[in-house]
């Protein structure tokens, strides 16, 4: 089980390590943005190292507030993004769907992809499932070509469970049609009103325990990244408590397996 550094937002990255390790998680999965020691490897590994907890997930700069973080070009981020997961021995970057103003990098994003994938040869690049925007009555979709990767098809996926919420799609049906893809699932609840909620897992409507105990049936060998918001924590005891509870939840889900239908 790893802890997303964004989910314990606004405290900085080097929180992260500091509530993985003392809460029992297994590493960290590092958001990469405008905190300058997300984008270091040095200071990640230091903190690593200080901590005991790996960094086993790098998460590329893709955010509306990362389109400027090492390089305004899309496609040198996560080159970036890939030397970083490299440099700390972490083996999945998560990556965003283009957004519709990227035209040159969304008219290139699976072969530049590809491309990609070839130099670093030893990271799989998981490509997440997003959602549609709605705001006053209208719906449109930031993402090009959309905000479902499985109707592209890559050969790797992280699965959202809050965007699954986002964007009033099953979880499971999603784990069906990325198949022997997925490879990296963000943990968090939602409610399905339609906007990214990332709750504490069993505080939203979605299938979070029956996704997580399906997994061992599905041949999933990669990694479960609690993504959940605690922005709105009153204190740092709210924040712990809150991520002791996805931690504890995870662990009892992921220990009940359940077969998976054919």
């Amino acid at each position: 089980m790893l802890l997303s550094s964004s989910s314990v937002f606004p405290e900085p990255t080097a929180a992260a390590f500091q509530l993985a390790a003392a809460l029992g998680y297994d590493g960290v999965e590092v958001m990469v943005w405008t905190d300058v020691v997300s984008q270091d490897a040095g200071a990640l590994r230091g903190l690593s190292t200080h901590y005991g907890v790996p960094v086993l997930s790098v998460h590329a700069p893709c955010l509306l507030v990362t389109q400027r973080v090492w390089s305004p070009d899309p496609w040198q981020r996560l080159r970036k993004a890939a030397e970083l997961a490299e440099t700390l021995g972490a083996p999945t970057v998560v990556v965003h769907p283009p957004f519709t103003w990227q035209r040159d990098y969304a008219r290139g994003f699976t072969e530049g992809l590809a491309t990609v994938a070839d130099r670093f040869s030893g990271l799989r690049f998981a490509v997440e499932n997003m959602y549609p925007v709605r705001m006053a009555g209208r719906q449109f979709v930031p993402y090009v070509p959309g905000w479902d990767p499985t109707d592209t098809g890559y050969p790797s996926y992280t699965l959202d469970l809050s965007h699954c919420a986002a964007s009033h799609s099953d979880p499971l049906d999603m784990a069906d049609r990325m198949g022997a893809g997925l490879a990296h699932v963000h943990l968090g609840d939602g409610t399905g009103e339609g906007r990214d909620e990332h709750l504490v897992p069993g505080r939203g409507t979605q299938p979070c325990g029956e996704l997580l105990s399906s997994l061992a049936g599905r041949g999933f060998t990669g990694a479960v990244a609690v993504e959940v918001a605690t922005r709105g924590a009153k204190s740092r005891a709210v924040r712990e408590a809150d991520l002791r509870a996805a931690l504890e939840f995870a662990r009892q889900h992921l220990t009940a397996p359940s077969p998976v239908d054919a």
